[in-house]
């Protein structure tokens, strides 16, 4: 999957690398678009829970058991008896599925003399990001390694934590392509590692 670097670089001696599969919002044409999305996606997590409403209709929203309303009269009106014919029809986790969209943030910030924290964001809002520390002491090396998946080759960074038997994948969703993984490689070994000013 593409992703987009983003470097932000406040001291020297700080650098933050992101990569991202959310597009570009530079015009007004696609903050529309991305405005437009995001309502999509909060009537989708809506359509998902109205979903999950109606399919435990019969366990759980019997009359005065939730929220006082009059679940009887709900289910039986023409748009009830069509909602709950329509989702009975389906399997509930195809239409939870169908309703999101996965937009994944990965990031790497590097701090002189403090260490590397790595970032993923969760794919759906329920969840929160998984986050990593690692500090300099337990560094060994950052590296570039290559792959094979299927048959084609796939780059990926890695940190060598001392004391670790695996390697910490950086970005370890989008696998950026090459060139961007030198830019970050280079970028956060300038940031460590280097003893000029």
């Amino acid at each position: 999957m593409p992703g987009r670097l983003t470097v932000h670089r406040p001291t020297p001696t700080t650098a933050s690398f992101t990569v991202s599969n959310a597009p570009r919002r530079s015009d007004p044409t696609a903050k529309v678009l991305f405005a437009f999305g995001i309502l999509l996606r909060v009537l989708s997590f809506l359509c998902v829970i109205a979903v999950a409403i109606t399919r435990a209709r019969h366990h759980f929203f019997e009359e005065g058991s939730f929220l006082t309303i009059a679940w009887e009269d709900v289910w039986s009106s023409a748009a009830g008896r069509y909602a709950c014919q329509l989702v009975d029809s389906y399997n509930p986790s195809v239409l939870a599925i169908a309703g999101t969209l996965i937009l994944y943030g990965e990031s790497l910030l590097v701090i002189r003399g403090f260490g590397i924290q790595t970032s993923t964001s969760s794919s759906t809002y329920l969840s929160t990001a998984a986050t990593r520390f690692i500090p300099t002491t337990q560094i060994q090396d950052i590296v570039i390694h290559e792959a094979f998946k299927g048959f084609e080759v796939r780059f990926y960074l890695a940190v060598i934590v001392e004391g670790e038997p695996g390697v910490l994948v950086v970005f370890p969703q989008l696998l950026p392509g090459r060139e961007v993984l030198e830019e970050v490689w280079r970028g956060s070994r300038r940031c460590l590692y280097d003893t000029k000013s």
